[in-house]
């Protein structure tokens, strides 16, 4: 089962690596999280049901690492500064500009949600899993889900319409 699991994992990386800079804001850790979650899927193989949504298994088993890992920054503290991380892209067209800005600022907007509501919208909204798979994935019921998503949206709103 180990090799069916690797080549689900591989195709499922850049939506793991989406969730997980979604959760930590931060690529480097982005990338450990997404690496600790692939190590414990495959050291846990037998644990998959064949049948069940692997993607929402995987976003689970990353979500819990981060919680892990954010129990363990409690306990030892942050090591990495994340008003550091920066990054420098150069595009000398208006379009891409235009378009960089109002990404950024609906980022912003993401970003000033609460972690609960930020969840929610990216697995509803970026993964496409459904209401009863994202509650699954968080662990709480199917209205939490949907009352979190509809107060994400309805802050977005505000957020970026205001500007």
């Amino acid at each position: 089962m180990p090799a069916a699991i690797g080549q689900e994992l591989v195709a499922l990386l850049p939506r793991l690596r989406r969730f997980a800079l979604v959760l930590c804001r931060s690529q480097p850790l982005a990338d450990d999280l997404v690496q600790g979650a692939c190590e414990r899927a495959l050291a846990n193989a037998d644990s998959w049901s064949p049948g069940t949504k692997f993607d929402a298994w995987m976003f689970r088993i990353l979500r819990n690492y981060w919680i892990d890992h954010l129990r363990r920054m409690r306990t030892e503290g942050m090591a990495e500064d994340l008003s550091q991380q920066t990054q420098l892209v150069g595009d000398p067209g208006e379009g891409p500009i235009l378009s960089r800005l109002v990404l950024s600022e609906v980022q912003r907007a993401i970003d000033n949600l609460p972690q609960e509501q930020r969840e929610v919208l990216l697995l509803v909204c970026a993964e496409d899993l459904s209401y009863r798979e994202t509650a699954e994935v968080l662990g709480v019921p199917i209205g939490t889900v949907m009352s979190r998503l509809a107060r994400a949206r309805k802050r977005l709103m505000e957020l970026t319409t205001a500007a």
